[in-house]
């Protein structure tokens, strides 16, 4: 399996399971990312985001490159400011777990945060375990739902076909935030993450969903160093 081959897995996967997730990606879209930020603000924004994706992806480029020397612990430690500063990585826990949110204490809230960061850094260190020729390609920009924005962007992979890998953005405070990405270019990652996290949390609880993110971090890197 190539590198980046994973991304293409993953793209199928989420796309087969896109069909029993409608409702909930509907849902999802309809979020008002920033109840301060409307569609007069965001038209205001006076600057493209693009280069904050952009700049993104060259970053992950050199960590790609250094994949192997770095293992996945260095992988995570040089993606996790990358991605602190590309995402809203609090506006996307808080809806990962849909209304239970508002009943969460301060402390599991910010506890919630912590452990969803550093599942989806874990993440990402997990997919791009390698370079071999890749290219991240913008398309072009496309309004979204409620104020946002979605940069169109692609992998380009030497032999293989490219993959759809768009980025639902908001303006907040002068800089472009990422709080979604699409899969395959449709499929929403933070809805399935919320269809998954919201039900495991009304049926089994706050701690032992935590710990299930947990043990999910732990198998990452488990299996990439199995791989390696």
């Amino acid at each position: 399996m190539s590198k980046i081959k994973r991304w293409n897995a993953i793209a199928i996967a989420l796309a087969m399971a896109s069909a029993t997730h409608t409702a909930v990606a509907q849902e999802v879209a309809a979020i008002d990312p920033a109840g301060e930020t409307t569609d007069a603000v965001q038209a205001e924004a006076a600057k493209s985001p693009e280069p904050a994706i952009e700049a993104f992806h060259k970053g992950l480029l050199e960590i790609m490159k250094e994949a192997e020397a770095l293992g996945i612990e260095g992988r995570i430690e040089k993606l996790a400011p990358l991605m602190a500063s590309t995402f809203d990585l609090e506006f996307m826990a808080s809806k990962t777990v849909g209304r239970h949110w508002k009943k969460l204490s301060d402390e599991d809230k910010l506890r919630w945060s912590e452990i969803f960061a550093r599942f989806t850094i874990a993440n990402y260190a997990g997919r791009f375990t390698g370079f071999t020729g890749e290219e991240f390609v913008t398309v072009g920009v496309e309004d979204g739902a409620r104020g946002t924005l979605r940069v169109l962007t692609k992998i380009v992979i030497p032999n293989e076909d490219d993959v759809q890998l768009n980025y639902r953005v908001i303006e907040k405070n002068g800089e472009w935030k990422v709080i979604d990405v699409y899969l395959n270019g449709t499929v929403s990652e933070l809805a399935l993450r919320r269809s998954e996290y919201s039900s495991a949390l009304k049926r089994d609880g706050f701690d032992q969903l935590v710990n299930t993110i947990e043990t999910k971090i732990v198998d990452l890197k488990a299996k990439d160093q199995a791989e390696s």
